[in-house]
């Protein structure tokens, strides 16, 4: 690609306008009315590791978290961190927790289906469970990717600055 530069390269505008965006809406379940919901997700670059979780209140108010996190790790121990970020930030507010991830791995070692064997996610995974004493009720549920878009695109941008 090289020998061939594009003549029309323009470079990325980091501005996002948001005129065009009037609304956040978010699906609840009547029995979900009086809960908070977590999405959390990672994204991981050349950059560094960014974490997110979007937060709905029982009244659909929704609140955004990101991180940079400043160390090394794997994919799966940052899929952790954005989990613990999203389930942290709910502890003052509410007794009753519904957790949303794409990540597979995670939500099945948190509902305690499948065995937590690498050594360095066993601390991750008790320190939820331990968070997870602070709720009356908390639930954890895997959900596809393109379900997961705000916490993607809210840890995508952490990645990147």
């Amino acid at each position: 690609m090289a020998p061939q530069p594009l003549n029309d390269y323009q470079p990325m505008h980091l501005e996002f306008p948001d005129e065009d965006i009037m609304a956040l809406f978010v699906e609840k379940l009547d029995e979900d009315r009086d809960k908070w919901i977590v999405w959390f997700d990672r994204a991981s670059n050349v950059i560094g590791h960014g974490v997110g979780a979007a937060l709905v209140s029982p009244d659909n108010q929704c609140i955004p978290f990101t991180a940079r996190l400043g160390f090394d790790c794997t994919n799966n121990m940052a899929e952790y961190e954005a989990c613990a970020l999203g389930v942290q930030a709910v502890i003052d507010f509410n007794k009753l927790l519904k957790v949303y991830g794409d990540s597979a791995l995670v939500i099945h070692q948190l509902r305690g289906e499948w065995e937590t064997r690498d050594h360095k996610l066993i601390p991750y995974q008790a320190y939820i469970k331990e968070l997870g004493g602070f709720f009356d009720e908390i639930s954890f549920h895997h959900i596809p990717r393109e379900k997961n878009q705000m916490a993607d695109a809210l840890a995508t941008l952490a990645s990147m600055f």
